[in-house]
């Protein structure tokens, strides 16, 4: 791939794919809300009310330049290769439907959202990019969630993880996407 700026957008479009992906394989929305799709070869969704859309796509999104720098930073020098990089990714999109059965259903009156996780908030180029994030309250670690790996991928200069988060069984019971 020619440039680090290149792979950082693959990963952000993949993002977004995922995402929307994993909306509709956990049922938050019915199923006439998305309409299938290809991408990078596999079969996806992509919804069709634009606000939803609009809401995945700027919050994937504002991960661009954090995501760009922090390739950027990276202390290898070397390069993905594009075709690589989008096979590695295409099978993450793959096993998406499979893991389902490894969730429970989602009560019908739960909400979700796009978070990051950052050991660190990145320095970027302006204040503004940060300040689309917001630093979380530590008082949410102090209930560790029960963790299930579902694929994982390490190719330098990239490593990915894919896993559902539950919540800790001493935890409020709340809905988690």
């Amino acid at each position: 791939m020619d440039t680090r700026a290149e792979t950082a957008r693959i990963l952000v479009e993949f993002l977004e794919v995922a995402i929307t992906s994993i909306v509709f394989h956990k049922r938050v929305y019915p199923a006439g809300a998305f309409e299938r799709r290809r991408y990078m070869n596999a079969v996806v969704h992509r919804a069709k009310q634009p606000e939803l859309r609009d809401y995945i796509h700027s919050s994937v999104n504002a991960l661009f330049p954090f995501i760009q720098k922090m390739n950027q930073s990276s202390s290898s020098g070397s390069k993905i290769e594009e075709a690589d990089l989008e096979f590695s990714l295409r099978s993450f999109l793959i096993k998406l439907p499979t893991s389902e059965n490894l969730t429970k259903p989602l009560p019908p009156d739960c909400r979700w959202e796009v978070t990051a996780y950052f050991r660190g908030l990145p320095e970027v180029g302006t204040s503004k990019e940060a300040d689309v994030w917001i630093p979380t309250d530590t008082k949410q670690w102090q209930h560790l969630p029960e963790v299930t790996p579902i694929k994982s991928m390490s190719s330098q200069p990239l490593s990915l993880q894919l896993f559902v988060e539950h919540p800790s069984p001493s935890e409020p019971k709340t809905c988690h996407v």
